[in-house]
């Protein structure tokens, strides 16, 4: 079954510089039409090391006990694209609030 916008998984998630994987949870962003085609998915990291007021096309993660997060999280603008066989498991969906900030940060940092 193809993965859909707003699940929650848990994936190797490459640093920025490129040096480094870390394990950690992500959240989908590519399509589910674009997931069932492809070998690969589109991601944004997902952080639990949260800071005052959200920078540009960052975003707190209200029901996060819904997407089964283990505490207060927020979604990184930070993108990534894997393979999906490389996605360890699914956690959870972002619930439909959750969805429309994340679409709103998506569109504030790609324009």
């Amino acid at each position: 079954m193809p993965f859909e916008f707003g699940d929650v998984v848990l994936a190797p998630f490459p640093s920025t510089n490129q040096m480094a994987v870390k394990q950690r949870p992500a959240v989908v962003v590519s399509s589910r039409a674009y997931n069932a085609v492809k070998l690969d998915v589109v991601i944004m990291a997902i952080t639990s090391q949260l800071h005052p007021g959200a920078s540009l096309g960052e975003v707190f993660i209200v029901d996060w006990q819904s997407a089964n997060l283990l505490k207060p999280s927020a979604i990184k603008p930070v993108f990534a694209t894997l393979e999906q066989k490389l996605i360890v498991r699914g956690l959870g969906t972002l619930q439909a609030k959750d969805q429309s900030a994340l679409r709103a940060a998506i569109a504030a940092v790609l324009g």
